[in-house]
């Protein structure tokens, strides 16, 4: 690893256009790259947005996907609602909106979790998954507790920056967290809304999930450090398990160049 990786800069996006995608209630933020590949739909982190994702969205497109990214209610420009509904169920929603009857789903961090627990209930409309960077929510006792243990007490109210981003990145490459902090901050203008879930989400279910499925770690993440998901990947026969080195909790910000590489190897099989 150098430190010239962990200063990859942004590259130019390719056009993409803008909608506000109807869901029960309210609507979603939400681009798309458009064309007639493959759908991939890009699931943001609970601190990130439909924005999040300028290291992706090229690559994925010049590869010939369509590439699809949106903002949960309360995110950046799409407004929280009443009843917050369920997030699986408006993932549902925009996929119904463009008629897209399977996709691809790569999730980060919470996104994650939104991505497997609406693989559990369509699996039928879910091609590959790529879940990076995540505890993924497992409701289990003992896996709550040992993933509770990680972190201190007070460790929510600790910087965003602290909490998600690796301590080599942040010092190789301060121009870069600042972005990533400026992304953070635009991402919920308000106050964030907790969405329902579809199904209990445990290790047996986990274990259930008939997609082709790869996991992406960061060796610096305070959230799951590698052993987490090595839990995650002997739950999952047959799964595929990247560990980035000198990665924190966002790993297709630090290291955009190692993470699309995993995924694109991932999809193009």
């Amino acid at each position: 690893m150098s430190d010239a990786a962990l200063r990859q800069p942004l590259p130019a996006p390719v056009p993409a256009t803008m909608h506000q995608v109807p869901v029960p209630g309210g609507s979603l933020a939400c681009w798309d790259t458009g064309g007639e590949g493959p759908a991939v739909v890009l699931l943001h982190p609970g601190t990130g947005s439909h924005a999040v994702w300028g290291y992706q969205q090229p690559v994925l497109a010049g590869a010939g996907y369509r590439v699809i990214a949106y903002s949960r209610r309360s995110h950046l420009g799409s407004p929280a609602t009443d009843d917050p509904g369920c997030a699986a169920e408006d993932l549902l929603a925009l996929l119904d909106h463009f008629g897209i009857a399977r996709a691809h789903l790569v999730g980060c961090a919470a996104g994650a979790i939104v991505a497997w627990d609406f693989a559990l209930s369509f699996p039928g409309r879910v091609g590959r998954m790529v879940l990076a960077c995540t505890h993924m929510g497992l409701e289990d006792p003992d896996y709550a507790a040992l993933s509770a243990s990680l972190r201190p007490k007070g460790f929510a109210e600790m910087p965003g920056h602290f909490r998600e981003v690796g301590p080599s990145y942040r010092a190789a490459n301060p121009e870069g967290t600042a972005a990533w902090l400026a992304l953070e901050h635009a991402a919920i203008p308000g106050k964030r809304q907790e969405q329902r879930r579809m199904n209990r989400l445990d290790l047996a279910a986990f274990g259930s999930l008939p997609m082709p499925m790869l996991l992406i770690g960061g060796d610096a993440d305070l959230w799951a450090p590698p052993s987490v998901f090595r839990i995650f990947h002997r739950a999952l026969p047959g799964s595929e398990l990247v560990i980035l080195a000198e990665c924190g909790h966002a790993a297709q910000w630090e290291q955009p160049e190692a993470f699309n590489a995993a995924v694109m190897r991932f999809l193009g099989r």
